[in-house]
């Protein structure tokens, strides 16, 4: 089927501000997309959802990358559907 294989399209970079800092994360079109669609259902800017994120990942002793911490934050997220 065509469009089966747009899940594996590789990580793109995308533009964000956290806490005033402007940064980037590297993401794959799945996981940003699945991140709007939570930011959204959360009523959020990217960003706030972000920031959010980020301040959970920052809680731990060996947090792990930014990208890796929103990957691993929508996975526990879909656990919970």
């Amino acid at each position: 089927m065509p469009g089966d294989s747009d899940w594996l399209a590789g990580p793109a970079k995308h533009s964000v501000m956290i806490a005033g800092h402007s940064t980037s994360i590297t993401l794959e079109p799945l996981f940003w997309d699945a991140l709007c669609v939570a930011a959204r259902a959360r009523t959020l800017p990217i960003n706030a959802l972000i920031a959010q994120i980020d301040v959970l990942r920052l809680e731990h002793d060996d947090p792990p990358n930014l990208a890796s911490a929103i990957r691993l934050w929508l996975f526990r997220e879909l656990g919970r559907e």
